[in-house]
């Protein structure tokens, strides 16, 4: 079992930037596939970018070329860089973990920490 706490979300300005961390419990850490998702408003939680535990990494389209997931085993953390933000990026960002499947699917992952907000203004 893995326990997850995302921390680094805030107010930025369009164009603007920000890191997300994740930082997980346990001694397997490097045995999980991450993921990170979004839920705005009113709207379903959706798939951003995940990274395997070999480190291969795959993105929405929405967030391709701006957004890049990393994760360090021996800190125990996943992070994602967010740069040229925009409004409609404004969110609450999920961590999630699993330990047998990766995908871009909410069902995949077992494990998911409360979430921080982004809040991007125009």
């Amino acid at each position: 079992q893995v326990q997850l706490v995302e921390s680094g979300g805030g107010l930025v300005q369009a164009g603007g930037s920000l890191r997300l961390s994740c930082a997980a419990s346990g001694r397997t850490f490097s045995s999980y596939h991450m993921g990170w998702f979004r839920q705005a408003p009113g709207k379903e939680r959706e798939f951003v970018v995940r990274i395997t535990r070999s480190e291969v990494t795959y993105y929405a389209d929405s967030v391709k070329g701006r957004f890049t997931i990393s994760r360090d085993n021996a800190k125990n953390t996943v992070y994602l860089q967010m740069n040229s933000l925009k409004p409609e990026d404004t969110a609450v960002y999920y961590c999630a973990a699993d330990m047998y499947r990766s995908g871009s699917y909410v069902y995949q992952y077992d494990y998911w920490g409360q979430g921080t907000q982004v809040t991007v203004s125009s």
